[in-house]
């Protein structure tokens, strides 16, 4: 079963920055891909950004953070992380972060407790 634990979450003024660490088990972070989604208050789950596990490493954002988020990912201690820059009050919300169990297709299927982003205008 995939294991993630989210953490980097809190409170920030409009154009600040914050950064989300997202550590997996082994097993969880050599499947296809992780990222993140988020749940603003009142809005639908959205996903936010991915990352491959290939050698590139592909990237996929939402047009929403597009230029402003960046998703990276650490082998060495199984780790992603978004550094979140330029931010915006409608970033606001739950954070979490998402695995998958196939080792082939990007598909989603696991989510973790999420790390709430709040920012303040």
């Amino acid at each position: 079963q995939a294991q993630v634990l989210e953490s980097g979450g809190g409170s920030v003024q409009a154009g600040g920055s914050l950064r989300l660490s997202c550590e997996a088990s082994a097993h969880t972070y050599t499947r296809a891909c992780m990222g993140w989604f988020r749940r603003s208050p009142g809005a639908e789950r959205e996903e936010v950004a991915r990352i491959y596990s290939s050698a590139k490493a592909w990237t996929y954002y939402a047009d929403s953070v597009k230029g402003r988020f960046t998703i990276s990912r650490d082998n060495a201690k199984n780790t992603i992380y978004l550094q979140m820059d330029s931010l915006k009050p409608e970033d606001t919300g739950m954070y979490y972060c998402a695995a998958t169990s196939y080792d082939v297709d990007c598909e989603f299927n696991f989510w973790g407790r999420g790390t709430q982003v709040t920012v303040s205008s």
